[in-house]
């Protein structure tokens, strides 16, 4: 069973997939196999510096994400040209994952599944909501400037746009006890299915 697991940033996927994980789900997480596609000697990272220039190579050889962030985050080209470089190769990674597992349910956390218009490729998918202020104060936690992370939510889909794709929602508002009922209660129709 293939779900699709998704939500704005701040919403809480990360602690959803990992209560996933616990009831035994394979957890194939997007974010860190876009990292991994362009580590340091793969033909990913080859790729993105060409395309870049040496500017997005940091002083440990990797790359800079900020200075990868500032070229693309306002150019829908570059974005482009970026997307067209990690994608393929996150969707070669993600089947390679997804055979591994078998016959178990993977959960697939996608926080651009509907930007990327993903949803059909998924047996399910559950969007992770929580209230614009509760993300922005997670952002901050994580250090994250205002700013950016308001600049962040505003590129992203709207609420009602993630509503329209979701087979089950998590309301990631409240405290984790809440959370966790919310996860056990998806885990159990997921099997009934």
């Amino acid at each position: 069973m293939r779900v699709g697991l998704t939500g704005g940033v701040g919403s809480g996927k990360s602690t959803v997939a990992a209560l996933f994980a616990e009831h035994g789900a394979v957890v194939i997480d997007a974010d860190a196999l876009a990292r991994e596609v362009v580590e340091p000697g793969t033909p990913g990272f080859d790729a993105v510096v060409a395309r870049f220039g040496d500017d997005v190579v940091g002083p440990d050889g990797a790359l800079d994400r900020a200075a990868l962030a500032a070229q693309v985050f306002n150019d829908d080209a570059k974005r482009a040209d970026l997307n067209a470089i990690v994608h393929p190769l996150v969707r070669r990674r993600m089947l390679e994952l997804a055979e591994a597992a078998g016959d178990d349910v993977v959960v697939y956390d996608v926080p651009l599944l509907v930007e990327n218009d993903l949803a059909a490729g998924f047996d399910f998918v559950v969007v992770v909501l929580a209230d614009p202020d509760v993300r922005l104060a997670r952002l901050a936690e994580r250090g994250m400037a205002e700013a950016d992370a308001r600049a962040r939510m505003a590129v992203q889909v709207s609420r009602e746009q993630r509503l329209a794709v979701a087979d089950y929602v998590v309301d990631n508002t409240g405290d984790l006890e809440h959370l966790d009922r919310q996860v056990r209660e998806v885990w159990a129709a997921l099997g009934a299915r």
